[in-house]
């Protein structure tokens, strides 16, 4: 790590020095600035991979800082440190692109964990950047918004999957987001070009799902009146996206392993064989692997399946997502509705951020359409959220940035290893940070974990 290049901008001499003594000392190369006019003209001479930036400064204040430096590197992870925070700050801060938010006095091991984690998502942020530039030109794919490192490493898997033809699988909550991540599959593979074909299994009458996966010749049937060229066929050469394939028919989970081997289909009624040549996506909101458990699913159709395995966390395990999305879909459903809303207030954003969501980002923005129709001013405010969630959420009043996020934090972390049975590992995968962290934040938080 002694290649990274980080500049520490601090108006106080002696915090300055004891800033970058600490982190000289830890192998990075440090560069300081005591005012932001100071850093923003290093930084613009400089080729740096970080910056540590205090929100108050002598000509100026840490967000026109941060907001003048991702100008000319929007990728580049500004953690803000503070002795005066607050929760609007925090929102704020988070809204213009800072990575994370430090209060002081500030604690080295934390430090060190989130420039840790910083360099990790930079590292991401870099090999995705050039492919989704290209996403976002040529294929005017602009719905996968997000600013979490869960979601960073998840884009780039979806990149790097894209390049193949493997068949892949598309785990996650219902609402998070698993046909905008085939899509994007599609649009940057060799088959872009070609069709992409959505069915939704879980929607399909059960007798009706092979005729419409694999179509019908006329007669087949009482009122097959003609024939009908199933998704299959109509995919061919491009992607097939099966949402919920968790709830496909035993019958017709042995018709589809068929298909996946022979690279054939049959319509019902016939018999010839038609050849195809597709790129096979699947998702599904269900525990698969419990679901053969309890023969409900063919293992080998699994196994078929989960070559490429993408799991979307749930939107209460990404909320720093919530600030970006929750502004993505205020623009778009004010746009449409024909009002000239500007944002949120600070109370209703941490109604939200501290909601837990069970319906995820669908749940959002459902959430943000009702309150665009609803509301009579130039912002949303709690008022207008629905009251099951603000009585769910009984946000606290404005106060110390670090009590609030430590409550949340110190919830999720109970909440993930609830849920892995007290696994630290699968806890600390499911929370998107290292074991090292999560042992660090349960001592810090004094949980205690039960053998």
């Amino acid at each position: 790590m002694n290649q990274t290049r980080v500049l520490i901008i601090e108006d106080e001499e002696n915090q300055r020095k004891l800033l970058c003594r600490i982190l000289t000392k830890e192998g990075y190369h440090v560069e300081d600035a005591s005012d932001g006019s100071e850093a923003v003209k290093k930084f613009k001479q400089g080729d740096f991979d970080m910056v540590l930036l205090d929100q108050r400064l002598p000509d100026t204040n840490g967000i026109d800082v941060l907001v003048q430096i991702r100008s000319i590197n929007p990728i580049i992870p500004v953690i803000l440190v503070t002795a005066f925070a607050n929760v609007r700050d925090a929102v704020n801060a988070m809204k213009q692109g800072a990575f994370h938010y430090l209060t002081k006095p500030v604690d080295t091991d934390e430090l060190l964990l989130v420039m840790k984690n910083a360099w990790a998502t930079l590292t991401l942020k870099r090999e995705n950047e050039e492919l989704r530039g290209t996403l976002r030109e040529k294929y005017n794919y602009t719905k996968i918004i997000y600013a979490s490192g869960a979601m960073e490493e998840i884009l780039s898997l979806t990149f790097r999957a894209a390049k193949s033809d493997a068949n892949v699988l598309i785990t996650g909550e219902s609402g998070t987001g698993k046909e905008l991540i085939a899509g994007a599959i599609h649009n940057l593979s060799s088959r872009k070009e070609k069709n992409f074909i959505a069915a939704h299994i879980a929607a399909l009458p059960e007798t009706l799902v092979e005729v419409e996966l694999f179509g019908h010749e006329k007669g087949a049937f009482t009122g097959a009146e003609r024939r009908r060229i199933g998704k299959f066929e109509f995919a061919t050469g491009g992607t097939i996206f099966l949402d919920e394939i968790g709830d496909l028919p035993q019958s017709v989970q042995v018709k589809l392993l068929r298909v996946m081997q022979d690279k054939k289909i049959v319509r019902l009624g016939s018999n010839q064989d038609i050849k195809i040549d597709v790129r096979l996506v699947c998702a599904t909101n269900r525990n698969i692997e419990e679901e053969i458990q309890q023969g409900k699913f063919r293992s080998d159709l699994f196994y078929r399946l989960n070559v490429i395995r993408i799991h979307l966390p749930p939107l209460r395990g990404r909320k720093e997502d919530i600030p970006i999305l929750t502004d993505h879909f205020i623009r778009s459903c004010a746009n449409k509705e024909k009002k000239p809303i500007k944002g949120i207030t600070d109370d209703a954003m941490r109604i939200l951020l501290k909601y837990h969501f069970p319906g995820n980002v669908r749940e959002l923005e459902n959430i943000i359409e009702r309150a665009i129709v609803l509301t009579r001013g130039d912002y949303i405010t709690k008022d207008e959220l629905p009251l099951s969630i603000r009585e769910t959420a009984k946000p606290p009043g404005l106060g110390k940035l670090n009590e609030a996020i430590a409550t949340i934090e110190r919830q999720m972390i109970l909440d993930a290893l609830e849920r892995t049975n007290g696994n630290q590992t699968k806890a600390a995968s499911l929370l998107n940070i290292s074991e090292r962290v999560l042992r660090y934040k349960i001592k810090k938080h004094n949980i205690e974990i039960k053998n």
